[in-house]
């Protein structure tokens, strides 16, 4: 199982992302999955990132889908896996409600329909395709020259059923958030493992993203992640996969402990079938990583 950081491509000036990516790579981890939030642009962080720090893979997880056309994101995707020489991966996802509709008033309308159309114009471009799309929620004509660039890897953000048939069927992987090991073994896997063999895919890859800290107050991480995160235990996606969970808040998802007990739970997306975790800090970073490196 590879082992990567996630951090948020915000809430620090753009050097100290680079840094964090400067970090994990010294560090020995696989890869940087950069989230996008209304600060610094993921994709760009990412890009900028890899050009400067050579021989780790560096991605987003995840840059919404609404508010970027295909021609776009696919343009914005084939410079950024140029600037790092191939080691790019582009996660997309349709985000939520409160995000789309709230923050950029799109309408969240048919998010499976819109991912399924999205992914069915976005992957051919990457291609160099030329692509004639009319569809229900989105039109793409046109095609894309990138002298010398490669499509990168697409992974999409999936936890629901539909989600995850679409995922199979049309992209690389997934990348999974407020997900326990046992929902990766008995639930995200079957699910796009099933849906990647019946359209005669390659196996998916499966990023499991996770919070981890390192600490002897369990119940006081929880209940600051509580306080920090909790409006996002209210998002239809992540409120179907915590109450398939029988949990009450994403808080209770994250991994806290001592060394053995952290140890023992990151080792179980192993045996459920996730191909990478994703760490999220919570804490020292430098002592996470090492930590996290070590168990390779």
């Amino acid at each position: 199982m590879r082992i990567g950081l996630f951090a948020i491509a915000g809430a620090a000036p753009l050097d100290d992302l680079v840094a964090q990516v400067r970090l994990a790579r010294d560090t020995g981890l696989d890869s940087v999955f950069f989230g996008h939030t209304a600060s610094w642009d993921a994709l760009m962080t990412a890009a900028v990132a890899g050009r400067e720090l050579p021989d780790i893979e560096v991605g987003t997880a995840i840059v919404p889908t609404y508010p970027r056309h295909p021609l776009a994101l696919a343009s914005q995707a084939l410079t950024a896996q140029a600037m790092t020489g191939g080691r790019f991966t582009l996660g997309i996802g349709p985000s939520h409600p409160q995000v789309i509709e709230g923050l950029h008033g799109i309408a969240y309308e048919r998010p499976v329909r819109h991912v399924r159309e999205y992914l069915s114009a976005l992957r051919p471009l990457l291609r160099g395709e030329e692509v004639d799309h009319h569809g229900e929620t989105l039109t793409a004509v046109g095609t894309l020259d990138a002298p010398g660039a490669t499509p990168p890897p697409v992974i999409v953000s999936a936890l629901g059923p539909a989600m995850l048939r679409a995922a199979g069927e049309l992209a690389d992987g997934t990348v999974t958030t407020w997900v326990g090991a046992d929902t990766i073994a008995d639930h995200i896997v079957p699910s796009i493992t099933k849906a990647a063999e019946a359209a005669g895919r390659p196996a998916p890859r499966v990023l499991a993203g996770v919070i981890v800290a390192l600490t002897n107050d369990p119940d006081g991480v929880r209940r600051d992640l509580a306080d920090h995160f909790g409006p996002a235990s209210d998002f239809p996606a992540y409120r179907a996969v915590l109450d398939r969970q029988g949990l009450t808040g994403v808080h209770e998802t994250v991994i806290v402990g001592d060394e053995e007990t952290v140890a023992r739970h990151l080792r179980r997306f192993e045996d459920a079938g996730a191909t990478d975790l994703l760490i999220s800090p919570y804490g020292d970073p430098a002592r996470l990583l090492k930590f996290a490196a070590a168990l390779r």
